[in-house]
């Protein structure tokens, strides 16, 4: 018995050391990696044009007379389940609604004139021949002009910030300030090249976007991102902070032992963790589970398996728009899944979403877009522990209720150590930019106010 008692005692301690290392780990600040700079093509020339060229979309008549073809012969749709709604995905009622617009009504070549009006150009980064749009402001006299580099997500893209521009770019009243923007199309993504080898990941873009930073003469500057640019802005403030006057997201998150602790514990006393008026944003923490897991399958099947489902949407326009646009129903709102229309139209036109679903089209992008996720749930990239970095440059997250999720400031401030502006719109939903402009941008006004008078009491001191 005295032996067993031992040997109980010492498995215990060995346990006890156990949970300690472990958790001692788990609640560790990781160190920032030096993650270099590295060429995403297969062969790197002698010589590396690194000059910035202007840029205007010119897609060929080859490219519209394919895509016309294509929807011609598209063959007819299944007919969907009685009064299913979007419950099994985008009704083909719909779908067939939307595709009859892009036959008969949809004009890209008025629509090639619009997304021209702003001056664009490529330069070449790291191997890749970089597309970005950047819009100064028509007037400055007499006012501070900071400049913001824009970062779009999956399924959008640079049409995403066509109605926030302006608003960012010409004088508001009561402000003594305007911006310069600089809104790239992500690698793989649109008008922007892909990688050749694997591994870029949100890092290895936040590197590239220093660079082009660098590139274009902008030592400091402002970070503003949702969806992937939300994780690329935060990788790049907490690897490069010393570029960074501040960092504005639209979907900011952690996801940290700690505050995922904090979340469950949560469960038992919410007001522990969050206010009462948005206690549902966060609890019953099942059902915030059950929508994740209905409005993500796509995420598991993109980072593992991506050139295989690139195949199909990549060879059918209306396979691209079914797969895209569904996520401008449910990700604007939950609640128009049980509407026949998709409640679409109540914040986007049909025309507004076919642009975005151009943009994927015309330049064969999907596969290489949709790589992304591959490369960011790579193991090496999680082993990093970028997005546990803290990031201590002024931040700034609004939040929106119907996105996909939500996380309480309580526990943003784990990783955002000073953040400085948090709002939460009752209006909104993951496309921010594209739907509701105007909240983002006096969002984006606000919070530089908030920087510049922080760094005045920070001098101060």
């Amino acid at each position: 018995m005295g032996c067993c008692a031992k040997v109980g005692a010492l498995v215990a301690v060995l346990l006890a050391v156990l949970i300690v290392y472990c958790t001692k780990s788990l609640l560790e600040t990781p160190e920032v990696p030096d993650l270099g700079e590295r060429w995403w093509k297969v062969a790197k020339p002698a010589k590396v044009d690194t000059s910035i060229k202007p840029f205007k979309i010119q897609i060929s008549d080859e490219i519209l007379k394919d895509l016309k073809d294509r929807l011609d012969r598209t063959l007819p749709f299944q007919a969907p389940l009685d009064g299913v709604k979007q419950n099994y995905g985008m009704i083909t009622n719909l779908l067939k609604t939307i595709v009859d617009y892009w036959k008969n009504k949809y004009d890209w070549r008025q629509r090639e004139k619009f997304f021209n009006q702003y001056p664009q150009f490529t330069t070449n980064i790291q191997g890749l021949n970089i597309h970005f749009l950047h819009v100064k402001p028509a007037e400055t006299k007499g006012l501070k002009v900071f400049p913001m580099l824009m970062l779009h997500g999956w399924p959008g893209s640079i049409r995403e910030f066509y109605e926030i521009i302006p608003l960012l770019t010409k004088p508001q009243k009561g402000r003594d300030f305007v911006f310069e923007l600089i809104i790239p199309s992500l690698p793989g993504y649109g008008f922007s090249e892909a990688a050749e080898v694997p591994g870029l990941n949100p890092p290895h873009i936040a590197i590239i976007m220093k660079n082009l930073m660098a590139r274009l003469g902008f030592q400091k500057y402002y970070l503003q991102g949702g969806d992937w640019g939300a994780a690329i802005v935060s990788n790049l403030a907490s690897l490069f902070p010393e570029k960074v006057l501040g960092v504005h997201s639209n979907m900011c998150v952690v996801n940290s032992f700690l505050s995922n602790l904090k979340l469950a514990l949560g469960s038992f006393m919410p007001s522990l963790i969050i206010e009462a008026d948005k206690q549902h944003l966060v609890y019953p923490r099942m059902k915030i589970f059950g929508n994740l897991l209905l409005e993500t399958g796509y995420m598991h099947l993109q980072s593992t398996k991506p050139d295989t489902v690139g195949v199909a949407l990549r060879d059918s326009p209306v396979g691209l728009a079914a797969y895209i646009i569904e996520k401008f129903t449910t990700w604007t709102n939950p609640a128009w899944k049980d509407l026949e229309d998709g409640g679409l139209t109540k914040k986007f036109t049909f025309e507004k979403l076919l642009d975005n679903v151009m943009v994927y089209w015309v330049t064969r992008s999907i596969t290489t877009s949709m790589r992304l996720y591959a490369d960011s749930f790579d193991s090496s990239n999680i082993a990093l522990k970028v997005d546990s970095v803290p990031i201590d440059v002024p931040s700034a997250c609004s939040q929106f209720e119907h996105e996909i999720t939500y996380i309480p400031e309580s526990i943003l401030k784990e990783r955002y150590r000073n953040l400085l502006l948090t709002n939460v719109h009752t209006d909104g939903g993951h496309f921010a930019a594209f739907e509701v402009p105007n909240l983002l941008a006096k969002d984006s006004y606000d919070f530089v106010e908030r920087v510049q008078d922080f760094e005045k009491q920070k001098h101060k001191k």
